[in-house]
């Protein structure tokens, strides 16, 4: 018997409304030994879908992202997982990775890879220059159910990680916008979601001064130490949005309240 036959992995979707992408994502998880979809607040067609492949299906109503994830990683029933978005796809070959890796671990019972992903605006690929609350190269999405816990902010929720294992080598696609347009709505949720969090936290915003500063600095990390430089017109965007976003959401947050942020 093949020793990574000793090891499942459960695949974790958490999604809503998804119709549009559900079916490609699914299919990218064919070699997955289980498949988890947990369907929060969804009105379209995305569960019929589903119901065409062997994965087990959920739904519910959960206030925040970090709370229904932390809920996801519940229902798996193996102890090593993928966790993967509805706009994402995987493969036979990382799944196999992922088994081959674990198997060699001295202790396999804790920790996390980091898998890197490869994300895409349209049919564009753009590789470098993400970071900074507006995208990622890699994620670690691939851990051991008991070493990472998310918390309950509404966007972009903070991470609780326990030992770092390593990084595979096969990617994960991202298709994180169709055009700019879709990239500009983006910002916009995001932004509305985040001002959100900065209203309800304890701690007194900054001086704008700061978070100026906060938004230049973002942008030289994406452009410059991120080299979204090598994306010309794509890394400019990428930067220019990251930025943006942590400035944004600061006006948001000081000059809106929770009644006048457009609802998610």
């Amino acid at each position: 018997m093949n020793s990574k036959n000793k090891i499942k992995i459960s695949t974790l979707i958490v999604a809503r409304n998804e119709e549009k992408n559900i079916k490609a994502c699914l299919e990218s998880l064919e070699a997955a030994d289980e498949i988890i979809l947990l369907l929060d607040r969804s009105t379209d067609c995305t569960i019929n879908i589903a119901k065409n492949f062997n994965c087990t299906i959920f739904e519910g109503s959960w206030i925040s992202e970090g709370i229904r994830r932390n809920e996801g990683i519940k229902k798996c029933s193996h102890d090593w997982i993928l966790e993967i978005d509805a706009d994402e796809r995987a493969s036979k070959q990382l799944i196999d990775e992922a088994k081959n890796k674990i198997i060699k671990l001295e202790d396999t019972t804790k920790g996390y890879f980091l898998v890197p992903f490869d994300n895409y605006i349209g049919n564009k690929r753009v590789r470098y220059g993400w970071g900074a609350s507006w995208g990622v190269t890699s994620k670690p999405c691939l851990f051991h159910k008991n070493s990472k816990i998310w918390g309950d902010e509404s966007i972009h929720p903070s991470l609780q990680l326990n030992y770092k294992q390593g990084v595979l080598v096969n990617r994960i696609d991202h298709f994180v916008d169709k055009n700019i347009s879709d990239m500009i709505q983006r910002l916009d949720r995001y932004t509305s979601a985040k001002a959100i969090d900065l209203r309800k936290s304890s701690k007194k915003l900054p001086p704008l001064w700061i978070t100026v500063r906060r938004s230049l600095t973002r942008f030289y990390k994406c452009y410059i130490t991120r080299k979204g430089y090598k994306e010309k017109g794509w890394g400019f965007l990428n930067a220019s949005f990251a930025a943006l976003f942590v400035l944004i959401s600061y006006l948001k947050a000081k000059l809106e309240n929770d009644q006048e942020s457009p609802k998610s």
